[in-house]
């Protein structure tokens, strides 16, 4: 079964795929620069996104990014995890980061 699994992994691409949608995640969460952000955290296409504590808990963004249709999950109080599958598409990814941007406006 894991064998099955690596081969799924190489022969479609999702390592490359992971490391290449990362890259442009991060670079469109950069480029949106929110005053509420301290740090972004990242490993592949795992992103949290660290928010100063005078901008409130994460929680209230997760529930308005919700709202956009986005998922996400707060991890310790002030910290958005992001956690797309493999497979994500860069549309995808294009459309998350607007949902990010209207959230960012709209909260902080």
């Amino acid at each position: 079964m894991a064998r099955e699994a690596i081969k799924v992994l190489r022969e479609e691409g999702l390592v490359e795929n992971a490391a290449a949608m990362g890259r442009r995640l991060r670079e469109g969460l950069e480029a949106l620069k929110p005053a509420s952000v301290s740090e972004l955290r990242q490993i592949g296409l795992w992103i949290g996104i660290q928010l100063k504590p005078e901008a409130g808990k994460a929680r209230a963004y997760c529930e308005a990014l919700q709202q956009e249709g986005m998922l996400c999950k707060e991890t310790h109080e002030h910290t958005i995890r992001i956690a797309p599958p493999l497979c994500i598409t860069a549309e995808e990814v294009d459309w998350a980061l607007e949902r990010l941007a209207t959230v960012f406006k709209r909260l902080g």
